[in-house]
């Protein structure tokens, strides 16, 4: 896929709604496509977090490893969402496991280039963050709420 095919794309996605073409265009430079077969590991906690990716298709799990029951679904994001975080934030390692359940085919956004790329334009680096942020939290919270069912924690 073309940049120019690539922008058109990722400017229809809500995720980047409002955002300056300036910087979707540098986003769009730095994506590719990827597709996952049904059980294929995305990324898995501890490697290196050298991407994002938008969910244009399918279905991924979110998983953590638990010693008593092994891998733990604390979410599953789904087509249109966005998957991945760990990247922004030292020491860019994965905190999850990421599995697609289904035929499921992204954009990849290489991070590496777009953290290089925040650390010289501290108005990307907010803007980017603004966006992440509710992400994060989400996350967290779907993780919270799965230990607490899983440990059979009142809240």
């Amino acid at each position: 896929m073309n940049a120019a095919s690539m922008n058109a794309l990722l400017a229809e996605h809500p995720f980047f709604n409002g955002i300056s073409s300036r910087y979707l265009d540098l986003i769009a430079q730095a994506a590719s496509e990827a597709r996952y077969e049904p059980r294929e590991l995305i990324f898995h906690e501890g490697d290196e977090a050298s991407e994002f990716h938008v969910i244009r298709r399918g279905k991924v799990a979110i998983e953590i490893f638990t010693p008593d029951r092994g891998p733990v679904a604390i979410e599953t994001i789904n087509t249109g969402e966005i998957l991945g975080w760990s990247w922004l934030i030292d020491p860019y390692r994965w905190l999850f496991d990421a599995q697609a359940i289904e035929p499921t085919e992204v954009i990849a956004i290489n991070a590496i280039q777009i953290r290089e790329s925040m650390a010289a334009d501290a108005v990307l680096s907010n803007e980017l963050l603004r966006r992440f942020t509710p992400i994060i939290v989400a996350r967290l919270q779907a993780t919270r709420m799965q230990l607490l069912d899983l440990y059979h924690v009142d809240n």
